[in-house]
């Protein structure tokens, strides 16, 4: 069974009993099966474990599992896939230009896209916004953003439609005005299975061509290492610098300490993609009429898939040490019984999309040759004054 739009359409629409549609692969790491791979890495130094059935029917069997990569790091990677491919699609974007604030330390963006937001249209750098010298939230624009809700979505469909996918919650413009929440429709995750271990560290050795001697003590400002000088540790530091180990700014060699050793990638007996996204959840929100919120829903369901076959359709890198290609994929419709559908390649996702947007233009949504050219603001006062601040040195 092949997806077309007509089938889309009909399983988002206000009365449609469709479920959604799954996405599962079998990822092998890049050095082959089994070769270790580097799972996302938490606070105090911790991996997100936890344990799952795993299999099917009568094999199914409970397996520890590690989860490589969670949902919102997915849904970031796939904002990411939309980014790169917004000209091509025509999606709306609010930029955020830093430009005024150079000079700016180079490892920073020059501007933020409304892909980038963490919050999406419910961020607080949209909120601290200006739109021609005006705050953004009092502009037309900036307060149907602030304002919608699943009742009343247009606004979003028009400006981020990537938020109707991966959720939000209003919740920094204060406790009197807006929390409106948007559960996500699309959920994506990488898991190990069966990971051989856990406790793994990487031991070694930061070395020094010329071995300097770590004894010595310098004087330096944790802002600028640049400045450092060799000091004696038992007279007093100039008042903002601190006296520290030629070791704590680059220099010398220096063993892992015990206990401090960084966790090594893990091997597993299978690595999964699971990716889902739910019909049910999108016939929660609303755009216009029957027909508006079933081309609508259709829209965003397209957007979907377009960006999980741009992210992770071929071999993909999630961090150093966590490189991975797909060896097997199946796409399954999830309506009354879970039927097989052919994966899409890009082009033929991309073609998808065009004629779910073709319908929704027909329709009257702000879509398509609708969707606006790309917004630009400025960072009001207050934030050009943090962003100064935080980063004064310029280099």
């Amino acid at each position: 069974m092949r997806l077309q739009p007509d089938m889309l359409i009909s399983g988002c629409g206000d009365d449609g009993t469709d479920a959604g549609i799954l996405l599962f692969s079998e990822l092998e790491p890049l050095a082959g099966p089994g070769a270790p791979v580097k799972p996302a890495v938490y606070e105090g130094g911790r991996y997100q474990m936890d344990r799952r059935w795993v299999g099917e029917g009568d094999a199914r069997t409970e397996a520890d599992v590690v989860v490589i990569d969670n949902v919102p790091s997915q849904a970031n990677r796939l904002e990411q896939a939309l980014q790169s491919m917004r000209e091509q699609l025509h999606l709306p974007e609010i930029i955020l230009d830093l430009s005024a604030l150079e000079p700016l330390p180079a490892h920073l963006p020059r501007a933020l896209s409304s892909f980038q937001f963490p919050h999406r249209q419910a961020d607080a750098y949209l909120r601290d916004a200006v739109l021609d010298g005006n705050a953004f939230g009092r502009t037309g624009l900036g307060a149907r953003l602030f304002q919608a809700t699943k009742d009343d979505a247009a606004a979003l469909l028009e400006w981020f439609p990537q938020s109707l996918l991966f959720g939000f919650w209003q919740s920094h413009l204060g406790n009197k005005r807006s929390q409106a929440k948007l559960a996500r429709s699309w959920v994506s995750e990488v898991v190990g299975i069966q990971p051989a271990t856990t406790d793994t560290r990487v031991l070694g050795l930061k070395g020094d061509p010329l071995n300097l001697s770590v004894d010595a003590k310098v004087e330096h400002d944790k802002d600028d290492l640049s400045t450092w000088k060799l000091t004696d540790e038992k007279k007093e530091t100039t008042k903002g610098k601190k006296s520290e180990s030629l070791s704590n700014i680059g220099h010398g060699q220096v063993p892992f300490k015990r206990g401090e050793e960084a966790l090594a990638g893990v091997s597993f007996d299978a690595v999964q993609q699971r990716a889902s996204v739910s019909f049910a959840a999108l016939r929660q929100i609303r755009f216009g009429t029957p027909d508006q919120n079933a081309a609508a829903r259709a829209i965003v369901v397209a957007l979907g898939l377009v960006a999980h076959v741009k992210a992770f359709g071929s071999a993909f890198h999630l961090r150093s040490g966590c490189d991975l290609r797909p060896v097997k994929s199946t796409w399954t419709w999830l309506g009354g019984d879970a039927s097989a559908i052919g994966s899409l390649d890009l082009d033929s996702a991309k073609q998808l999309l065009a004629a779910c947007v073709e319908r929704g233009e027909a329709s009257g949504l702000p879509v398509g040759r609708h969707w606006p050219e790309p917004l630009v603001l400025q960072p009001n006062e207050q934030l050009a004054s943090v962003i100064r601040r935080t980063w004064t040195a310029g280099v």
